[in-house]
């Protein structure tokens, strides 16, 4: 499927909150902030996401950006995953899957 890149992304009911605490558990300030809707931190090449009013789930989970969303969909689907359909966020695309566990696995692709 081509994957560009892992991410952790954790929901937040509160996205000051959680900023702030992050923030000073990791020692950085986050990398950027989209109003009460997303925010991520980079740390020596891994990412922390933080979803707040911007999520596809309250399940914590995984994010792997891909160069083809709807090829790596189809790819899922036609191995009998069920797949959410493709959604548009202000910044990228998204669907959204589990893994044979039960957790969460968001494929996205930038605009």
């Amino acid at each position: 499927m081509g994957a560009k890149k892992l991410n952790s992304v954790l929901p937040a009911s509160d996205l000051d909150a959680a900023v702030a605490f992050w923030s000073e558990v990791l020692g950085v300030a986050p990398t950027f902030v989209d109003g009460d809707r997303w925010a991520q931190f980079d740390l020596e090449g891994s990412r922390l996401a933080l979803a707040g009013k911007d999520r596809v789930s309250e399940q914590a989970g995984v994010m792997v950006k891909v160069d083809d969303l709807v090829k790596a969909r189809t790819v899922l689907v036609d191995r009998g995953q069920k797949v959410s359909e493709i959604e548009e966020g202000p910044h990228e695309l998204r669907c959204a899957t589990q893994d044979p566990d039960g957790s969460l696995l968001v494929l996205y692709q930038g605009k």
